[in-house]
């Protein structure tokens, strides 16, 4: 994915720092707005994972900052639950203006309660889902213990939290009087996903079972077993990221297919890795993939390797090389498949190979034909297996033209 910076201006005016996600090629199929957990940032590990997983679907995501948080400006203790609130609706706001109004809205906690309030007043929201979220924002109450009382007396009290020290005034408590959070979910009226840990012990998971029971179809729940309320564990928040990717298709309209076009053309593919390993984003039209090493390579083993990608292509061009011809012949060909092993070996092992010394690649390739084939057929394929487009490439003489761009520049065409 790309990040790009958008600061736009808060409800009261202060500046807000943001970021936005895009995919891959920068055109977005729809965009989404991510609101962060009380006193967290746009930087968590949950949001850095949820954008990975929507922009390789497409989907571009704003995240920011609450105001008085992270990189905002404005004073934290001067807020509460309906500035962030306004702070979500100000955010959809500049999003629509710059580009198009998000058509899915994504809550973190405390920001799972704000973007539930704040849908009905963004028209573009299509669908909401909420990650580890209170049913009722006043649940914080129990969290400030005798600072409650402190802050009504005195009008503020200083509240460690995550273990930070953070002003609140008695304004944080008037802002969450007159709640009807039964009313707000009953009326969203847009699709709602609910994802909760049974053992988050920050918010309790009987808030989600209220929030899903309260709202009205179409609703859906996922039970993040094991992990805990910030999703901490890279697997837990890739996990929650990639349901939501999967969930939000089916309400987004972006799995129109595109129309055919007039002549076949090549169709440019972008590859791109990013700061703090090797995986990398690999981008095909409107098609969206991911290649990495195993661990011990120094890779975070979440997609194939390079040479998987290679191979596995192999694999996919001589089974589709197979059926083709089958079906051509009309013959009686069920399924293909292909099963492929790379390896290195050495040349001297290669009784028909021109090379004699050091190594070279030997890919293994077997091949199954399931239906009722004669002797004469089955070997006919087997022949036209090499003639698969992708394995006359490998073994043929190919050219590689490499150039340096400068970030941004526009393609330039091929002499």
């Amino acid at each position: 994915m790309r990040i790009e910076k958008f600061d736009f201006p808060g409800s009261r005016g202060q500046r807000l720092a943001a970021l936005l996600d895009l995919p891959l090629d920068g055109r977005p199929s729809a965009y989404a707005l991510f609101a962060h957990c009380f006193t967290c940032s746009k930087n968590v590990k949950a949001a850095h994972h949820l954008c990975r997983a929507l922009t390789r679907e497409g989907i571009a995501v704003l995240r920011f900052d609450f105001t008085g948080l992270g990189e905002s400006g404005g004073n934290f203790a001067e807020t509460g639950f309906r500035s962030n609130v306004d702070d979500v609706i100000a955010a959809a706001r500049a999003l629509a203006t710059a580009y198009e109004g998000p058509r899915l809205l994504i809550g973190h906690s405390w920001g799972g309660a704000a973007v539930l309030q704040a849908a009905p007043a963004v028209p573009s929201c299509r669908a909401v889902a909420t990650l580890a979220a209170p049913y009722d924002p006043r649940d914080v109450f129990r969290f400030l213990g005798s600072a409650a009382q402190e802050i009504s007396a005195r009008g503020e009290a200083e509240v460690p939290i995550g273990g930070r020290p953070f002003l609140l005034r008695r304004k944080f408590l008037e802002d969450l009087e007159g709640l009807d959070p039964e009313r707000t979910i009953r009326e969203l009226n847009r699709a709602l996903l609910v994802l909760h840990a049974p053992e988050d012990e920050t918010v309790d998971i009987t808030h989600a079972q209220r929030i899903f029971e309260t709202a009205r179809h179409p609703k859906s729940f996922v039970a993040l077993a094991g992990a805990d309320h910030l999703l901490s564990n890279p697997a837990d928040s890739r996990y929650a990221a990639a349901v939501i990717a999967a969930w939000a298709r089916r309400y987004l309209g972006s799995e129109t297919l595109p129309e055919a076009p007039d002549e076949a053309a090549p169709r440019p593919i972008t590859a791109r890795t990013a700061a703090g390993g090797l995986l990398t984003e690999i981008h095909v039209q409107r098609h969206h993939l991911v290649a990495d090493e195993p661990i011990a390579l120094g890779g975070t083993d979440q997609g194939p390797s390079p040479f998987d990608l290679l191979i596995a292509s192999l694999g996919a061009c001589t089974a589709m090389t197979l059926r083709m011809f089958a079906d051509r012949k009309g013959w009686p060909l069920e399924a293909a498949t292909v099963r492929l092993r790379h390896e290195k070996i050495h040349a001297a092992a290669c009784a028909e190979c021109e090379t004699r010394e050091g190594w070279i690649d030997r890919i293994r390739r077997d091949i199954e034909l399931e239906g009722p084939l004669d002797a004469e057929q089955r070997t006919r394929l087997l022949a036209i297996a090499d003639r698969c487009p992708v394995h006359r490439t490998l073994t043929g003489e190919v050219n590689i033209v490499t150039r340096l761009r400068e970030a941004g520049a526009p393609e330039e065409p091929e002499a």
